[in-house]
């Protein structure tokens, strides 16, 4: 280790939110991202006015996700919602990130891990388009939110190093009882939470956000 060497640990989005009381739960928490699902028809997915409600002056950074919205419907309830990050969820170009980007956004793009060759295609796909990607586990039935989990340690194993510019999220299936191994294997920027936390659907439980945090915090690792 040498002298420049720091122990930190990674960011926080709690994701899923339908209710302000639970976006509330998060940031006291320390949760530093807020994310809504403005994707229609899932069972946590919210409009643009009411994530715009759910999100109102809150100390954390929101977040809307969308799957395969066309750029226009994307700036609308961008503005509607008053998020800062587009989280791409389906089959977006890296054009359409680029171009929420320009508009002044932060562009993330969602990948459903079956294995490895999955994150190394994206990583060649979408470097310089977008801000972040986001790992979430593979589901056939759903582009999210299921709480799947992928393969951390063979995806960790292929990673390498990130282009300059480009964190990595890591979610699907992480819980407060695991989200530390997938922090020690992934070294992520941030990880993503929304079922893992839930007493249903939509509804946090204060409790197992704390917890999630809390056990985030605690799994700090050194970046030399």
């Amino acid at each position: 280790m040498n002298g420049d060497a720091r122990a930190w640990a990674p960011a926080v989005k709690v994701c899923g939110l339908t209710r302000r009381d639970d976006a509330e739960t998060a940031v006291d928490a320390g949760a530093a991202y807020l994310g809504a699902i403005l994707a229609p028809g899932y069972r946590r997915t919210v409009t643009a006015d009411a994530a715009g409600v759910i999100f109102r002056s809150l100390q954390a950074t929101p977040v809307g996700v969308f799957v395969d919205a066309g750029e226009d419907e994307i700036l609308a309830a961008a503005r509607t919602a008053g998020i800062r990050v587009v989280q791409l969820h389906g089959n977006e170009t890296p054009e359409l990130a680029d171009r929420v980007r320009s508009a002044g956004y932060q562009a993330w793009k969602a990948v459903r891990v079956r294995h490895a060759d999955d994150v190394a295609a994206a990583l060649a796909r979408y470097a310089g388009a977008v801000d972040a990607l986001l790992l979430d586990g593979y589901d056939p039935s759903a582009a999210g939110g299921t709480g799947t989990r992928f393969d951390w340690a063979a995806v960790a194993a292929r990673l390498g190093a990130l282009p300059d510019g480009l964190r990595l999220i890591a979610a699907g299936g992480l819980r407060p009882d695991n989200v530390a191994e997938a922090v020690r294997t992934l070294r992520p920027h941030a990880v993503d939470v929304s079922s893992g936390v839930e007493q249903a659907p939509g509804v946090k439980d204060p409790a197992s956000v704390r917890a999630f945090v809390r056990a985030v915090r605690d799994s700090s690792f050194v970046d030399p």
